[in-house]
């Protein structure tokens, strides 16, 4: 399967079948750098370099395993390999991980020598379906999430479905939640199909994976620069930006996980807002609630995370922007929340949390 994203060539086949020994000849003259990180150079390097043997004389950069690592401390380790192996302008880089290595390798690639040609090899459900596409790099500062990056786009994208069995069950269910996301402000019938699935096989089939690509692609290509229509894709991420940054320097939790209970929060102020209706957010509730273990949020740790949120990028002055969850399938981008809204939605999580245990 072949899709252009926004100009990005996007392929879903295994990577022997795919267009990649075509883009890398034309590089053949070049240096390569794979960045990979501790899981993904174990698990998914040795079936790059099967694939396409040219590569064994690329350089690994080797990044440590986390969200926490996603560092300007890590980039900057980066940039001076790199400068220790002497890259140009006209080398290649292929970041082949997880929405962390495709992050930071973009965001290296697109400051290196003011911007080196890159390619994503998405490893992770959550790489493939969202944090590889869209052209955006991103490092966090100061424990925020994003904080400094670019808009630059890889030469292409290749999803080899075969990376997911190196996964375990948590990994998927991570990408689910970003299926979800695209599903609840974009295709309700999407909804109604992932709502339902809990079984790997189900979930990740190249059709759901392509489903949750176009409708990425569609709302990108319509906003490339996230001026308006794109902040849709930021559904969760407020509050789930917020939950994940405080729990960065305690005991962290995965992206998807926070930003699932990020969705439950919004769609909390929502329904309490008596724009989405009862019936359809206890079903979001319910859904969410049953996949992704809900956390203990002390209500010692409001302040922190609201202060978090304060911080993201997403922000308009001392406006907290948010999406407005309407009912399945149809969302509102720029609405502004209120400090009482995030504490009663953040009470609600911890509530959640502890009738859970």
């Amino acid at each position: 399967m072949k899709i252009d994203f926004n100009g990005i060539p996007v392929e879903i086949a295994p990577l022997e079948n795919s267009s990649m020994g075509a883009l890398l000849n034309e590089y053949r003259d070049h240096r390569k750098v794979i960045i990979v990180d501790e899981n993904t150079h174990d698990a998914c390097l040795e079936r790059l370099l099967y694939a396409f043997p040219e590569l064994q004389q690329a350089e690994v950069m080797l990044l440590p395993v986390g969200e926490e690592n996603k560092s300007l401390e890590i980039v900057y380790q980066v940039w001076s390999a790199l400068l220790d192996y002497r890259i140009q302008r006209n080398d290649l880089i292929l970041n082949l991980g997880g929405g962390m290595v495709t992050d930071l390798g973009g965001f290296v690639a697109a400051t290196f020598k003011r911007g080196l040609d890159f390619i994503h090899i998405p490893t992770s459900l959550m790489a493939m379906v969202d944090a590889a596409l869209g052209s955006k790099t991103g490092i966090n500062v100061n424990e925020v999430k994003n904080a400094v990056g670019t808009f630059t786009a890889p030469r292409a994208i290749y999803v080899d479905l075969g990376f997911l069995e190196t996964l375990p069950a948590q990994e998927i269910f991570n990408g689910l939640a970003e299926m979800m996301k695209h599903a609840l402000i974009l295709d309700g019938n999407y909804w109604d199909l992932l709502k339902g699935i809990r079984n790997e096989a189900e979930l990740t089939t190249p059709e759901n994976i392509l489903r949750s690509i176009e409708l990425k692609r569609d709302v990108v290509t319509s906003d490339p620069q996230e001026t308006g229509r794109r902040k849709l894709l930021n559904f969760g991420h407020t509050f789930g930006h917020g939950i994940e940054s405080y729990f960065l320097s305690r005991k962290a939790i995965d992206h998807g996980h926070a930003v699932a209970l990020g969705m439950i929060a919004e769609a909390y102020v929502a329904f309490k807002r008596n724009v989405l209706s009862p019936k359809d957010y206890a079903e979001i509730e319910w859904v969410l609630s049953d996949i992704f273990p809900m956390p203990p949020i002390p209500e010692a740790a409001f302040e922190a995370i609201l202060s978090h949120m304060r911080n993201d990028k997403k922000n308009a002055g001392d406006r907290i922007n948010f999406v407005l969850l309407k009912a399945p399938g149809t969302a509102e981008i720029n609405a502004s929340l209120t400090e009482q809204e995030i504490g009663e939605a953040l009470l609600h999580l911890s509530l959640l949390a502890k009738n859970a245990n």
